[in-house]
């Protein structure tokens, strides 16, 4: 077979080319926080899970081995998020970052678990601060397009713990009428109700399967 050459007569292996890292971000909600999972790395900096890309090896495979050989995590949910290209991002060589992102219960995370603040005044290794702000971005548009779906409250909650939990994904304070109403209409009822440390009990809420929150939510949860 012929080696493959452009126009230049040039082959591929006449091109430099970079190293590829894969990082992931977890998220999950911790003691009424929105908290990243971070791992111990060399550089006595805390740092996302991540790993080089190995010859023919797919990004999902890579990410996987990410989570599961640096923080013990098997069978995650994640998505690809960002290409992070910057020619001096790691001191070793040229290394871009394919980062990807996930969200996820706190009863899903290792029992072990490094988390920190997302908000918090991070000092990641490489670009990691960076991948956490992408990560948060991508929640949020994903939170004001529905109910919690990553699931982080769990299966049933009540209204005052779903305002809570935005509140969070969000920074920032929201009016708890106003959050009921934008959210209602993609909830189900459970029947049940919980006794609320004051006031009337507190009634239980699920998701309504396929539901969506109305296009002004978006401006209401961004302010």
């Amino acid at each position: 077979m012929n080696e493959w050459t452009d126009a230049s007569g040039k082959s591929l292996t006449d091109y430099p080319r970079p190293s590829v890292a894969v990082d992931v971000a977890v998220l999950t909600y911790s003691d009424a926080a929105l908290k990243v999972l971070v791992v111990e790395h060399r550089l006595g900096k805390f740092a996302l899970p991540g790993t080089f890309l190995h010859e023919r090896e797919v990004l999902t495979a890579a990410a996987d081995r990410a989570l599961h050989s640096k923080a013990g995590m098997v069978d995650a949910e994640f998505h690809q998020l960002a290409i992070l290209d910057n020619p001096n991002r790691d001191d070793r060589g040229w290394v871009l970052s394919v980062a990807h992102a996930a969200a996820l219960p706190e009863s899903d995370m290792p029992v072990d678990a490094i988390l920190l603040d997302a908000y918090g005044a991070l000092d990641l290794a490489f670009d990691h601060t960076e991948i956490v702000g992408l990560a948060v971005a991508d929640l949020r548009s994903r939170f004001a397009e529905a109910v919690d779906p990553a699931g982080l409250l769990g299966d049933t909650f009540t209204v005052p713990q779903l305002r809570q939990l935005y509140e969070v994904v969000f920074d920032r304070e929201l009016q708890k009428d106003s959050f009921r109403r934008h959210v209602v209409d993609a909830l189900v009822s459970t029947g049940e109700y919980v006794r609320a440390t004051t006031g009337r009990p507190a009634e239980m809420y699920r998701r309504s399967p396929g539901a969506t929150l109305p296009p002004q939510a978006l401006v209401f949860l961004t302010g």
